[in-house]
C-alpha cells in the first residue's frame, strides 16, 4: 500500500465527533482556582494607585515593597474572600499567534485586569501541580482551543466504530459527554487494531476550549479519560 491509499483509507475511515460553533473564552471561575492556578489575589498600590492584581502564591507577604517589569507594588492586603459583588472571569486572548490567560476583577461594569500570562505555560504548571499527567503528555498546541494527542504503534486502515474494543468506544462517548459540557469540541479517532503482541495502535487528537481547561472539574475529566484510552 502507497502512502496515498494509506492517507486515503484514512480520510475515509477516521473517525469524526464534533460539537460545533465558536471555543468558549470566557468563564466565571471562583477565588480558589486563581490559588491552583498558582496566584494569590492582592490588594495594594500598583504604580501609586490602589487596586488590585496578583502575585505568584506564597511570594509575598502584607507590608512588602517590590518592583516587577519596572512597575512598583505595595502589598497591603492578600485576599481570602472575594469581596462582596465582584466576579472573576478568565479569559483567552491571541496575540502574534500565542495565547494569553487574561484574568478580570469585575464588578458591574468596572472591570480591573488582575492577570495576563502566556496560557500554555501556565496550564502546564496546573497540570504538573494536580498531577494530570495525561494532559501534559498530549498537549500539543495552545490557541483558544487547545489540541490534545495521543498516539501509539503503525499506521493502518481505521477499524469502523462497530468493531472498535470497548474502552475505545467508551472514550469516545467520554469525550462527547465532555464536549457538551464544554460547549466546544472536535474529537478524531484512528483506530489501527493491535500489533502482533497485543498492543494497540492507534491515534487520537482531540480539541477543548482552552479556558474550559482552567476548571480543575473539566480538566480532571479529560485526563481521566486520555488515561483509560491504552
Amino acid at each position: 500500500m502507497n502512502i496515498i491509499e494509506l492517507r486515503e483509507l484514512q480520510a475515509v475511515n477516521t473517525l469524526v465527533f464534533e460539537t460545533l460553533g465558536q471555543p468558549e473564552k470566557e468563564r466565571e471561575f471562583k477565588l480558589k482556582s486563581l490559588k491552583r492556578w498558582g496566584f494569590d489575589l492582592i490588594l495594594g498600590k500598583k504604580a501609586g494607585q490602589t487596586t488590585y492584581f496578583t502575585a505568584e502564591a506564597g511570594k509575598r507577604e502584607v507590608g512588602e515593597k517590590y518592583t516587577e517589569e519596572e512597575t512598583y507594588f505595595e502589598v497591603e492586603e492578600i485576599i481570602h474572600e472575594l469581596p462582596k459583588n465582584k466576579k472573576i472571569f478568565a479569559h483567552i486572548e491571541m496575540i502574534h499567534g500565542r495565547a494569553y490567560l487574561v484574568g478580570d476583577l469585575r464588578e458591574g461594569e468596572k472591570n480591573i485586569e488582575i492577570l495576563r500570562v502566556p496560557a500554555g505555560s501556565i496550564l502546564l504548571a496546573y497540570f504538573k501541580k494536580h498531577k494530570l499527567h495525561n494532559l501534559i503528555e498530549a498537549l500539543r498546541n495552545v490557541g483558544t482551543a487547545l489540541e490534545l494527542v495521543k498516539q501509539r504503534g503503525q499506521e493502518g486502515k481505521p477499524l469502523p466504530y462497530e468493531k472498535l474494543p470497548n474502552v475505545a468506544r467508551r472514550f469516545l462517548r467520554g469525550a462527547k459527554d465532555l464536549e457538551k459540557e464544554s460547549g466546544f469540541g472536535r474529537v478524531t479517532l484512528s483506530y489501527w487494531g493491535e500489533n502482533k503482541d497485543g498492543d494497540a495502535r492507534f491515534r487520537v487528537s482531540w480539541l477543548l476550549p482552552t479556558i474550559a481547561l482552567f476548571d480543575i472539574n473539566i480538566a480532571e475529566k479529560a485526563d481521566k479519560l486520555l488515561a483509560a484510552f491504552k
